[in-house]
């Protein structure tokens, strides 16, 4: 006796039916454009001997380098968000916002959404050598790297940029 034919029940889940939706499905068209200003900061510090430049890094829930940075929140100066992110990223209180490097513009899809991203990003001098950073919970490290090692993690090349930006005006002393 033949075997029977399957069910319309059993095609709907078979892994085969569930692999190819997963392979063709189409992607929803954007449906809205989203604008997303951000602030944070390069945070560095110097050597005891004053030879060398340290900066702070984050590593994300993805296991990305980067530099402490969030959402500007309604009343607030893109300066005042990178010292609130800094704080609640870092765990530092001990720090001057010297000055602004620059920004920087990222775009990502979101579901149906195209988010534009803009970052302005900060010049930012931890105060006190011996106040160690405590990250958030979601972050998978925070460090201190000497700087050509953290340009070296950094996962974003314009963030690069702005940090060799940074190393130049901290050796000129322009803040």
């Amino acid at each position: 006796m033949p075997e029977a034919l399957p069910t319309d029940e059993q095609i709907k889940e078979s892994p085969l039916k569930k692999l190819t939706s997963a392979v063709f499905r189409k992607k929803t068209a954007i449906q809205e454009i989203v604008r997303e200003p951000t602030s944070g900061g390069i945070v560095f510090r110097l050597t005891p001997d004053e030879k060398d430049i340290e900066v702070l890094l984050i590593q994300d829930s993805k296991g990305r380098w980067t530099i402490p940075k969030g959402h500007i929140e309604p009343g607030e100066t893109a300066k005042m968000t990178a010292r609130r992110e800094i704080e609640e990223e870092t765990g530092l209180r001990n720090f001057s916002v010297l000055s602004w490097l620059g920004k920087i513009h990222f775009k990502y899809r979101r579901a149906d959404k195209l988010v534009l991203m803009t970052t302005q990003i900060y010049l930012v001098q931890a105060l006190d050598a011996k106040e160690m950073p405590t990250g958030e919970k979601w972050m998978k490290g925070i460090s201190w790297f000497p700087f050509a090692k953290a340009l070296d993690l950094i996962e974003y090349e314009d963030i690069e940029k702005l940090m060799l930006i940074a190393k130049k005006k901290i050796r000129a002393g322009e803040f």
